[in-house]
């Protein structure tokens, strides 16, 4: 990797400075760095400056209110993984940050960035000098997809954990721009193209993750595949929220990450509810959740791996929640 560059580091007490301060030209956000100091040291983010989020007391914090839990954008991942009211209300959530990389890494990452945190692919998490020699690629300064060469659409994939366990919950999240705020489901978030996956108007900031009340004690939890068990980002992962009654399914709710270029929640189970979970009715999600992962050639692992894996955690995980 390359030395940092010169830049400005500025260091505001609130969301509005920081949304001022990042609407100059070439800057930043930056909470934990744990992967925006690695691009910019790849040389794939040549910011001018970086407006440190760490200093904002409203982002740090973690708070019950009558309508759910709202956890600020620069609570760091091992916060919310320790954190009781979380762990009993909203378990999924808990499991997908104890989930990400390492006890350092969840230390400095943050919420945010997790949520907000680039597409990943072969081609693309390289050194520059690595990426040079291939001619770029299409999500940075390249013309050709490596992936998918006939093409013109990039399909990095997300990666982040907390997601899938977030939408399963109904999350929603708060964002700060010039106009200032305003609060959308989490799934608004995001759109299926691996250059452009943050549905962010521009300078905009994510300042905090509320989980609804009504989600709250739902059984749930979160599953991840990866290379190495200690660091890896997913290859694929899946969170699930169900609830029985008499027998039968009274709520489900399925999301993956990794196999994708954005989180999403699993389509066409609503059928599955008021009907019994056996095995039949295991396997056809399995099928379900396999039809709706997408992966591509963007890890060393081939795409239909990551395709089966994710199916089968999926119905493993939703047999040990019923």
């Amino acid at each position: 990797m390359e030395l940092m560059p010169a830049m400005t580091l500025e260091r505001p007490e609130t969301v509005e400075d920081a949304v001022r301060l990042r609407a100059a030209d070439g800057a930043k956000y930056l909470a934990g760095g744990t992967d925006m100091v690695v691009n910019i040291r790849r040389g794939i983010e040549r910011p001018a400056a970086l407006v440190d989020l760490t200093g904002i007391e409203e982002l740090g914090a973690i708070a019950a209110g009558p309508d759910g839990i709202d956890i600020g954008a620069a609570v760091p991942l091992s916060g919310v993984a320790a954190n009781g009211a979380v762990k009993r209300g909203y378990r999924a959530v808990a499991e997908a940050a104890a989930e990400v990389a390492g006890p350092t890494h969840r230390n400095y990452g943050t919420v945010g960035g997790n949520l907000c945190l680039d597409t990943r692919c072969l081609f693309y998490n390289q050194s520059e000098w690595w990426r040079k020699s291939n001619d770029y690629c299409l999500k940075h300064r390249g013309e050709v997809c490596h992936v998918a060469p006939g093409g013109k659409r990039c399909f990095a994939a997300f990666s982040g954990d907390l997601a899938p366990a977030a939408l399963v919950h109904g999350a929603e999240v708060t964002l700060a721009g010039a106009g200032g705020r305003r609060r959308v489901k989490l799934d608004a978030l995001y759109r299926n193209d691996g250059m452009d996956h943050l549905a962010l108007e521009d300078g905009e900031l994510l300042v905090a993750l509320h989980l609804p009340k009504e989600s709250a004690g739902i059984p749930s939890g979160y599953r991840k595949s990866r290379i190495r068990g200690s660091i890896d980002f997913p290859l694929a992962g899946v969170a699930a929220a169900l609830k029985m009654a008499d027998g039968r399914v009274a709520a489900l709710d399925i999301a993956l990450t990794a196999v994708n270029p954005y989180p999403h929640r699993v389509a066409k189970i609503d059928s599955f509810v008021g009907g019994p979970l056996g095995e039949e009715q295991l396997d056809a999600l399995r099928d379900t959740v396999r039809t709706q992962a997408k992966p591509m050639r963007t890890t060393t692992v081939q795409p239909w791996y990551r395709r089966r894996v994710v199916g089968a955690m999926a119905r493993r995980l939703l047999a040990e929640l019923a």
